[in-house]
This record gives structure tokens, C-alpha cells and sequence, in this order.
């Protein structure tokens, strides 16, 4: 088992709570990027730059990935092929996807995205909070803890 982690737009925060968790789990925690990442030095933790393109880190991410791993993005694509795979998905806010919720958020993203394209709707999502950290640790801890189990 591996946690995989879309680490474009993961936040700094989130990313700090996986590197505790990789070591105390003793864990191969990968962050995929299309820029440079500083991780801290660890058997468990390491980094992978891919090309610049759309979707890139996604698709390097479902190749290498696994039925069993763990794979940390808030975009809801690549969490509905992650969850076809076998694997299962976790929103840095800390919502884990599942069958029965990934495609009811992929058609609310793509009507919020239809929105925004004919300008109804303006914003984004709300600033990631101290909730949103907590809710992320308590899954993550759940999903460890249930791997350690025989």
C-alpha cells in the first residue's frame, strides 16, 4: 500500500500532516508534480516531477497506482478513476470519495464549471480551514489504522 499525492495545488498544510504520517506509518508517501518539490529527507517520502501539460500528474498517478493505495487530490476526475481502480481517493478538506459520492461530485463540478463559463457564477471554493485540516487528519489516521489491522 502507497499513498499517492496530486501535489500541485495540495496545500502546505496537508502536506506536512502526510510526511508525519508517512514516517509513523513507515509508508511510501510520492507527491507527483509539474514543479520542483522540497520533501523532507525520509526513506518513505519522495517527490516526482513530470512534464508541464494538462492533467499530467494525474495520469502519471493512475499508472503507477495500485488497488489498495491511497491517493490524496481534490480533483474529482482523477478521484472517480482512482476509485475505479480499486483504490480510494481523499480530498485535502478531507472528504473521502467513495462510488456512491464521486460521480454525484462529478456532475455538480461540471455544472459549477458550466456556470462560471457563461459567468453566473463567480468564486471559488471557501479558504481551507482548521476543520478542513482536522477532517483530513482523522481520515487519513482512519485509512492507516485500518491497513495496520491483519
Amino acid at each position: 500500500m502507497q499513498i499517492w499525492v496530486d501535489a500541485d495545488a495540495c496545500p502546505q498544510v496537508i502536506k506536512e500532516i502526510l510526511f508525519r504520517a508517512a514516517e509513523r506509518a513507515q509508508v511510501l508517501t510520492t507527491l507527483v508534480a509539474n514543479t520542483t518539490l522540497r520533501v523532507p529527507p525520509s526513506a518513505f517520502i519522495k517527490s516526482v516531477r513530470v512534464r508541464q501539460g494538462f492533467d499530467v500528474a494525474d495520469h502519471w498517478i493512475v499508472q503507477q497506482m495500485q488497488a489498495g493505495d491511497l491517493v490524496i487530490t481534490a480533483d474529482i476526475p482523477l478521484a472517480a478513476e482512482v476509485i475505479t481502480r480499486g483504490a480510494q481517493a481523499l480530498d485535502p478538506r478531507g472528504e473521502l470519495y467513495s462510488e456512491d459520492n464521486v460521480r454525484e461530485r462529478l456532475a455538480i463540478r461540471n455544472l459549477m464549471q458550466d456556470l462560471r463559463a457563461t459567468g453566473e457564477l463567480i468564486g471559488g471554493p471557501a479558504p481551507f480551514g482548521q476543520a478542513d485540516r482536522q477532517r483530513f487528519a482523522n481520515h487519513l489516521d482512519r485509512f492507516l489504522t485500518q491497513r495496520r489491522q491483519p
